[in-house]
């Protein structure tokens, strides 16, 4: 029996190599030359760049190292973002920034988790990776600081609309307490006075207060969330920044609106460079994952390792794409293939629709390849408030 082995296709380039492991308070460092080195391992304070440049010119030291040899880093994307990319790039220091998911565990038994085996375990990974073994990890594409800064208006939206929710269920749930329901608007202190419960008291002294205060608390969201939304409408309107232009083409289509076609440009369609229509759908977590092992071979459902944003809008859209888009191409293969199922057939219908709508927005916007069968709209119109109606 001849093993198969996966070798690598260069020469290892000579030089540094480090892994970080980034912490709040401390960051992980795993330092080597080359795979058979004992890694040099270090705790440095965390965002200490100035403590980080003398530990790279002591590991430079440690493995016999020319002061300008070249330096090759990686660390695990999260919530610090992007800017130590960048700081390290600035440095000539070649950096990457890897998807956590697509990281190696081992299957047999339970796996240790620390730091120190965490950067190790990246070091390993990055020397294979400039060693040229392919399909080591999978890494994470840095948008520039502008592009960066363009999603910040629509995720600070969703977040807003997720708390002004949250004061509304906080509230309804305070006054279930007492048997009672309302809905929460503006004149909910008006009708807090009025309410009584079953035997025909008031909302005690307490909670009545305490329940205008999160109502306030609610107004406040609002307020906040209208703001932004014609910030929007105004930049859709009348701005010029990168971007822009492709929100109006998208809301040329009827069925997409305001937050559909916003949130599609500054998270993807703005800035991305597309490859394939494979690497689009893995992008919004839409791709099936199979399970293949032996006699037994299955579907998983889809992998959501991508981007839940996009994720949960594209499939938002696709329902509002067959009520609003009835007689194109891709509503009628739906209905053809799913509409007789059961709802359980139509919700996996769905995800297969909105895979297949994002294809066809991705193609009309970098092709203008108009989707087929599909009915115009007046951005115009819906810039000013009006057809809100629609997916977003």
């Amino acid at each position: 029996m001849t093993a198969t082995h996966n070798h690598c296709t260069k020469a290892q380039p000579r030089g540094l190599y480090v892994a970080f492991e980034l912490g709040w308070s401390e960051w992980k460092l795993a330092s080597g030359a080359a795979p058979a080195d004992n890694p040099r391992l270090r705790t440095l304070r965390a965002r200490n760049l100035e403590g980080l440049q003398q530990e790279l010119t002591k590991a430079k030291k440690r493995f016999g190292l020319a002061d300008d040899a070249p330096v090759f880093t990686c660390y695990e994307a999260g919530r610090d973002g992007f800017w130590l990319h960048r700081y390290l790039a600035a440095q000539g220091i070649t950096n990457l920034v890897v998807d956590s998911s697509s990281i190696e565990v081992k299957r047999r038994g339970r796996r240790a988790k620390n730091d120190r085996l965490d950067a190790g375990k990246l070091l390993s990974m990055l020397l294979r990776h400039h060693g040229g073994e392919g399909n080591v990890w999978s890494l994470v594409r840095v948008p520039g600081v502008e592009d960066e800064d363009r999603r910040q208006l629509h995720r600070d939206l969703l977040e807003l609309k997720a708390e002004r929710t949250q004061h509304v269920n906080r509230i309804k749930g305070l006054l279930a307490g007492l048997g009672l329901a309302v809905e929460v608007g503006a004149d909910f202190p008006d009708t807090l006075e009025a309410l009584r419960s079953w035997d025909g008291s008031a909302v005690p002294a307490g909670l009545r207060q305490r329940l205008l205060r999160e109502h306030a608390r609610w107004a406040f969201v609002g307020e906040q969330i209208r703001e932004v939304e014609t910030q929007r409408r105004q930049e859709i309107r009348g701005g010029t920044t990168a971007g822009v232009d492709r929100v109006r083409k998208l809301l040329e289509l009827r069925g997409i609106g305001l937050n559909g076609a916003w949130l599609y440009v500054m998270e993807v369609f703005g800035w991305r460079q597309i490859k394939n229509r494979r690497q689009l759908g893995a992008l919004a977590g839409l791709t099936p994952t199979p399970f293949d092992s032996g006699d037994s071979t299955r579907e998983q459902g889809i992998s959501k390792a991508g981007n839940r944003r996009l994720r949960a809008l594209a499939i938002e859209i696709a329902w509002c794409w067959l009520q609003y888009q009835p007689q194109s191409r891709l509503s009628q293969w739906y209905r053809e293939r799913y509409g007789s199922g059961n709802s359980r057939v139509r919700k996996i219908g769905i995800v297969a629709l909105a895979r297949k709508l994002l294809v066809r927005l991705w193609l009309y916007l970098e092709r203008d390849e108009w989707p087929e069968g599909a009915e115009k709209a007046d951005w115009q119109t819906k810039a000013k408030g009006a057809g809100q109606a629609v997916a977003g």
